[in-house]
């Protein structure tokens, strides 16, 4: 089912890597309504722009450092040299207000949407500030930076956090959906942007080509059967189903941005596991989580 995997370039709109989901982007999913992305790769000292619009915003720097504009106020995104880094500083614009980002040394940056219609305050979120938790245990274990999550940002719609799983490691397990409005369970559309590369440690030297693996299936009578291969710039929907795992493959390290957002009147993560699956999580209570977390710069 192709129009749930977008390779690097396949969603691309001008200065934009990734122009995907929200109304007006170069790629639009027919029913897909609560959420977008757009990445981009700044050359030294260009900028991209975002004029204003009913939608809440998030600037994610994913390499190097961004000045963002919000509607006349300058704020500096202290950024990292790499996702594989730990987090970065982030940005919350609100709803109804130009953006402009730009980077003096170049850099590649993302910036998570949601149609919204609640205002909210803009809201820079430096590093130091972002929770960090490792989650799961073993070679479940990963890392996430849960920056735009409830308990950590004032916001209408969207859900955003970013993991890290280490090479070998499986993530997003065990699978589970939240595509219901139920006791338990909050429907969301979800947005997987991936980026890979080789694990530190020994190795040839020269090209190599990380590689991650992204599962999705059906939960119900709608059709899905995902079984991706990902790399730095793929980007996966999940407009419904069973999800995970996301698989770092042996040698390679994962990372990806996930964003959230639904038509339900609750802004909660709320999941249930694929029943098949769900054991998997008491194993953990015997395990250590794994030693090369967490990732730091």
């Amino acid at each position: 089912m192709t129009e749930w995997v977008y390779p690097l370039g396949t969603a691309a709109e001008g200065a934009w890597d990734v122009a995907l989901g929200a109304a007006g982007s170069a790629v639009t999913v027919e029913g897909w309504k609560h959420t977008g992305l757009r990445v981009a790769t700044l050359a030294a000292g260009a900028t991209v722009d975002l004029p204003a619009a009913d939608e809440e915003r998030i600037v994610v720097p994913l390499g190097g450092a961004f000045q963002v504009t919000v509607h006349g106020e300058e704020y500096r995104l202290e950024g990292r040299r790499s996702v594989f880094e730990g987090p970065s500083d982030v940005l919350y614009s609100g709803i109804g207000k130009d953006v402009s980002i730009t980077s003096e040394a170049g850099g590649r940056v993302a910036v998570a949407t949601a149609p919204a219609r609640a205002e909210y305050p803009v809201r820079l979120v430096t590093a130091a500030d972002i929770p960090v938790e490792l989650r799961g245990a073993g070679t479940c274990s990963r890392q996430v930076h849960n920056f735009g999550t409830p308990a950590a940002l004032e916001a209408d719609r969207f859900i955003v956090c970013e993991v890290l799983t280490p090479a070998g490691n499986w993530s997003s397990y065990p699978p589970h959906k939240h595509d219901e409005e139920k006791d338990g369970e909050t429907n969301l559309e979800e947005i997987y942007y991936f980026e890979t590369r080789r694990s530190p440690g020994p190795g040839p030297d020269g090209a190599t080509d990380p590689i991650g693996y992204q599962r999705v299936y059906a939960s119900d009578e709608r059709p899905i059967d995902v079984a991706a291969e990902v790399r730095t710039g793929d980007v996966v929907l999940v407009p419904y189903g069973w999800h995970g795992p996301a698989m770092a493959a042996p040698g390679y390290d994962l990372y990806y941005l996930n964003v959230m957002a639904g038509p339900g009147p609750v802004r909660e993560w709320l999941i249930s596991d694929d029943p098949h699956h769900g054991w998997v999580r008491s194993t953990w209570d015997d395990q250590a989580i794994d030693a090369r977390l967490p990732f730091t710069a």
